[in-house]
């Protein structure tokens, strides 16, 4: 049986959407003619398994590290067009996010804070951050610390808790705490929001066959017209599909040649 796992925005609140969502993705799959397509999703470890699996038909993976690291693991399939605040079109961006009480009103207020990060491989969390974050950086340096949360949820976590002063959040992300467990976003607010680049790509194995990879970008375009699952895409906040390439998401390389030009190659 061939692997499928849609682990980037699978929330707690929104399992039994993505659940739905993939019900409907694998039916479209079969009506296509793909054979072993799973019943259900992959959450079994590391996503990072998942992404390089040989067997992978389907998954959804962050462009930064699609960029960097499984070029020759993944295929491009098709780039989510979400209904959050932030995103246009197929592209989103970061909410960068400070305490409710917090003083600050612009960035330079947070210079020597605690920030916390959800991934150093994460474009929404990291890769942006030190974009914006360095044309203010001195010496290199912006923050009193880094630290890493795991996830973009333990990052605005440690910020309602004061143990962190600011964190780049997706704003996809962002959005469906905000709508779905908005108590999980209370003491904190939104100060800005930084440059777009393409939202998180659905994604094959780089085995998938072309034919199969054909019937797999029919069988989204399949599910996205299903009626059944408009309560499911609704409440992904998912309204469409783009055909996006790899170079459309080079402008996450760009942002890190920019901020390492400016002498800040690490977020610290």
């Amino acid at each position: 049986m061939r692997l499928a796992g849609l682990t980037m925005y699978d929330l707690e609140p929104v399992r039994a959407a993505t659940d739905a969502w993939w019900a409907g993705l694998a039916r479209a799959c079969a009506r296509e003619g793909i054979a072993d397509v799973p019943d259900q999703l992959w959450r079994g470890g590391q996503r990072e398994e998942l992404w390089r699996a040989p067997n992978l038909l389907l998954s959804q993976t962050c462009g930064y590290p699609l960029l960097k690291q499984f070029t020759s693991h993944l295929t491009l399939l098709a780039t989510p067009v979400y209904g959050a605040v932030g995103c246009d079109g197929p592209n989103y961006c970061s909410l960068i996010v400070v305490g409710a009480d917090s003083q600050a009103s612009t960035l330079e207020d947070l210079r020597g804070g605690v920030c916390a990060i959800n991934d150093w491989e994460s474009q929404s969390g990291m890769n942006v951050l030190r974009y914006t974050i360095a044309p203010l950086a001195r010496d290199g340096r912006f923050f009193g610390d880094v630290t890493v949360a795991g996830k973009h949820q333990w990052s605005i976590a440690m910020i309602a808790r004061g143990e962190a002063d600011i964190a780049a959040i997706d704003c996809v992300t962002h959005a469906l705490m905000l709508r779905h467990d908005p108590a999980s976003v209370a003491g904190t607010r939104v100060l800005a929001q930084t440059r777009a680049a393409p939202a998180l790509p659905y994604v094959t194995g780089a085995g998938t066959s072309s034919d199969d990879w054909t019937r797999l970008r029919a069988a989204v375009d399949r599910a996205l017209a299903d009626p059944a699952l408009t309560t499911a895409r609704d409440a992904l906040m998912i309204q469409g599909f783009a055909d996006l390439s790899l170079p459309d998401y080079g402008i996450m390389l760009e942002m890190e040649a920019e901020a390492a030009a400016a002498g800040y190659a690490e977020l610290r």
